[in-house]
């Protein structure tokens, strides 16, 4: 991609990697193995190698029904599917989805998961709820933010929560990969439009505690969230990993600079001309551009309106009405890394500011509100 996008694709699914393997969703000895074969910045042979190590995890998952190595398998697809707006596009995207997302299902349903509908504007978005135990217990919605597959809320948070012996729930809002593949639901900068039907699924639960429920956002819902937040107020505490104000800054930044120019100048004319220009120099600039931002927009927008929405995906004087306490994590890898501190200073509620949060140091700070 044209710009300066930061960090590589391949630094944040490592990470992910990283944090699966703590939680049996990754092997550690196939991911050191597996990043040692692709060279930096190689991303025919990210996409290569991560596709071949889940597939060699899938085959033995369906030989054994080992719930731990198709969730092996999930997190391997997903660190292909994270980077595969770098490869040359050979790879139908959705096929390997459908693949990624299947590990994730037989591996969610061996855990005990179980189909949680959310109804959503006369349809219904995909859920999952995990039980922590039988009666009345505390809730945490862990929204795993769209760009990684629903299978990453295992790692983020859901393990740990599980072990506290809270329920648990992820689900697919639009923007996320499901919403994205089976219904071209684009992203929408009123998450609260989202959350709170999630929120209204789950209270009318017998086991869910509507007293104690917390909520959990990771990647693009670090904004999402703290945008709902200002206006679903039924949450005891919530998290941001990492915390986000302008969710669109690193996509915009990423333009080449005449076309970011002529953006913010609203001239569609010369945006075209300096992509096509940049398509000259690095071909397919263009088609990768969409593919990484394609959340924003429904498929077919062309990019000129694509990125100009994107312009909505900012946190504005709603701030002042979170009342939610909130955790606010900032990530070591993550597209905004100034920007945890940014919305910290902005909160009117009490809230904490970390550097770095493992998924049991977030749900113990949930857990201290409930």
């Amino acid at each position: 991609m044209p710009g300066a996008v930061t960090p590589h694709p391949h630094a944040l699914a490592l990470q992910d990697l990283h944090d699966a393997s703590r939680w049996d969703a990754a092997d550690p000895d196939v991911v050191a193995a597996t990043a040692m074969r692709v060279a930096v910045g190689d991303g025919d042979a990210w996409l290569r190698e991560w596709t071949q190590a889940g597939g060699a995890a899938w085959a033995e998952a369906k030989r054994t029904g080992d719930p731990a190595l198709y969730r092996h398998a999930a997190s391997y697809y997903a660190a292909a599917l994270a980077a595969i707006a770098d490869s040359d596009g050979s790879v139908d995207e959705t096929q390997l989805w459908h693949r990624q997302r299947e590990c994730w299902d037989r591996a969610s349903s061996l855990d005990g998961g179980r189909a949680a509908p959310v109804p959503y504007e006369g349809a219904d978005l995909p859920g999952y709820f995990f039980s922590g135990g039988p009666g009345r217990r505390p809730l945490v919605i862990i929204d795993h933010g769209g760009r990684a597959p629903t299978s990453q809320a295992w790692a983020l948070a859901g393990a740990a929560a599980h072990r506290r012996g809270f329920h648990w729930m992820t689900f697919d809002g639009p923007g996320r990969q499901p919403a994205l593949c089976r219904d071209d639901l684009a992203l929408r900068p009123d998450w609260e439009a989202v959350l709170t039907p999630v929120v209204d699924a789950m209270i009318a639960r017998a086991d869910v505690d509507p007293e104690r429920m917390a909520v959990v956002g990771s990647d693009l819902a670090g904004y999402a969230v703290a945008r709902a937040l200002a206006y679903e107020h039924r949450f005891v505490a919530g998290a941001v990993v990492p915390g986000i104000v302008d969710l669109s800054r690193p996509w915009l930044d990423g333009l080449p600079a005449g076309a970011h120019e002529a953006l913010r100048d609203g001239d569609r004319g010369a945006f075209e001309r300096e992509l096509h220009l940049a398509d000259l120099f690095v071909p397919g600039s263009s088609a990768r551009l969409r593919r990484a931002a394609r959340s924003f927009a429904p498929p077919g927008t062309g990019l000129y309106e694509l990125y100009r929405t994107m312009g909505a995906f900012r946190l504005g004087d709603e701030v002042s009405q979170i009342a939610t306490p909130l955790l606010v994590c900032a990530r070591a890898q993550a597209l905004w890394p100034e920007q945890s501190r940014e919305l910290w200073e902005r909160l009117p509620t009490p809230s904490e500011l970390r550097r770095h949060a493992t998924g049991p140091e977030i749900i113990d700070w949930l857990g201290e509100h409930f």
